[in-house]
């Protein structure tokens, strides 16, 4: 998880520094769209890491031998669902206001693309969830499966944020940060989808 605080840092600069203050869960419907909309961006970039964090560990711990190990893959995802249902709270928050204050048709439709995909992440992290509560061997594997599904998920949602924050950031005179300093994506190294 180290390793993705690390590249939310570098992602997403100086967010530390930034005067707006959006803690999970806070409704941002009513924040201006003006000069506070890159920042929270930017915090909500840091915390879709977190996100991406918390599922691909959840995959690894899921796939593991010992019951103790798959518990905390079963832990895991749950504090996923509960990132994933503040992010999606949020994003739709932030979009509902930039549709109300700005005629910007592209950032408008960035934020569309950002709440369908926090939707999906929400809906696939509460499913998988779900069947690993249950008993039998096959809903377990469907939880499994799930979770390999809401970890690609969360790197789309993770890199989405990522690229808008930044158009934001070039329309604001700065340079944008080069593809070949991104984060890799979890790539085929998932486990859970091979249970």
């Amino acid at each position: 998880m180290a390793s993705e605080q690390r590249a939310a840092n570098a992602a997403f600069q100086h967010a530390a520094d930034e005067a707006v203050s959006l803690t999970p869960g806070t409704s941002v419907s009513a924040k201006p769209i003006s000069g506070e909309t890159y920042p929270m961006m930017r915090q909500l970039g840091g915390r879709a890491y977190q996100l991406l964090a918390a599922a691909r560990a959840a995959d690894h711990f899921i796939a593991q031998e010992s019951e103790q190990d798959r518990d905390t893959g079963t832990w895991l995802i749950s504090t996923a669902v509960t990132l994933a249902e503040e992010m999606t709270d949020d994003i739709d928050g932030m979009a509902k206001n930039i549709r109300a204050s700005t005629n910007d048709a592209t950032l408008a439709q960035g934020f569309q693309k950002l709440r369908a995909r926090a939707h999906q992440l929400y809906a696939a992290t509460r499913a998988a969830d779900h069947f690993l509560e249950q008993e039998s061997n096959v809903d377990r594997s469907t939880g499994s499966w799930l979770i390999a599904c809401a970890l690609g998920l969360a790197d789309k949602l993770a890199n989405e944020l990522e690229d808008l924050a930044n158009g934001m950031r070039r329309g604001a005179g700065d340079a944008a940060m080069p593809t070949s300093d991104r984060r890799p994506g979890p790539g085929s190294t998932s486990h859970s989808a091979m249970v």
